[in-house]
């Protein structure tokens, strides 16, 4: 059965956006982790400075809206001089902003971790600097996946704001569409059920790595 011009072009314009999606979503979720473990651990263990420096990111990224941080990458910085492409702007804001929550989890998960495993790894001869990245973080990941895997459901949700800085993805798509056909109900139907796949997708591969990290014995004290 041939698909009307309607859908032809509204399904070639969505599988053009979820590739952009995806272009958007992977970078944002790795550099996020990573600025999350490196947070959390600078929050956890740092001076007093640093670990100001740690807490204040994560309360601005935290406590504005995603939109107001876009925002101000794209519309703002330019007024200082600093130039973010519409893909930059929004990678980079959805980074800092997931990195800000995984914070949060990486840092509980280190604050579970009992003093008796820094006391050991002291004893065994391990600088404060090895102690905290060779024992207590591998440890502490473990205990965060689950958190930080949701925050990556979220980012897959909250990455269709990339539109709102010119950066056309999957929603941006849609809508182009439907304000052109007036047929919104169904574009974004069809738009919900390109989300449900990427977020069903996410939860079996972060199933996968949490399985991978269950390794009997592992962070027992």
């Amino acid at each position: 059965m041939e698909l009307s011009p309607f859908y032809q072009e509204l399904l070639t314009s969505l599988n053009r956006g979820v590739i952009m999606s995806v272009a958007l979503i992977v970078p944002s979720a790795v550099g996020g982790v990573l600025i999350g473990i490196l947070a959390g651990a600078v929050r956890t263990f740092g001076g007093r400075v640093t670990r100001a420096v740690g807490d204040g990111y994560a309360a601005v990224f935290r406590g504005t809206p995603l939109v107001v941080q876009l925002f101000v990458l794209y519309f703002g910085l330019p007024n200082l001089g600093i130039y973010f492409s519409p893909y930059a702007a929004a990678v980079t804001g959805f980074t800092l902003c997931s990195g800000a929550y995984q914070s949060e989890y990486v840092r509980g998960a280190l604050l579970s971790i009992k003093r008796g495993q820094h006391l050991g790894a002291q004893a065994l001869g391990f600088t404060t600097f090895q102690t905290i990245f060779w024992i207590i973080v591998p440890q502490a990941i473990r205990r965060a996946i689950h958190g930080c895997g949701n925050e990556i459901i979220y980012l897959i949700k909250y990455s269709s704001l990339a539109f709102i800085v010119t950066c056309i993805e999957l929603t941006g798509e849609g809508k182009t569409i439907a304000t052109e056909y007036f047929r919104f109900t169904e574009v974004f139907t069809i738009i919900g059920l390109y989300y449900l796949v990427l977020v069903s997708l996410a939860m079996l591969i972060l199933k996968k790595i949490e399985k991978g990290l269950a390794i009997p014995g592992f962070g027992h004290q």
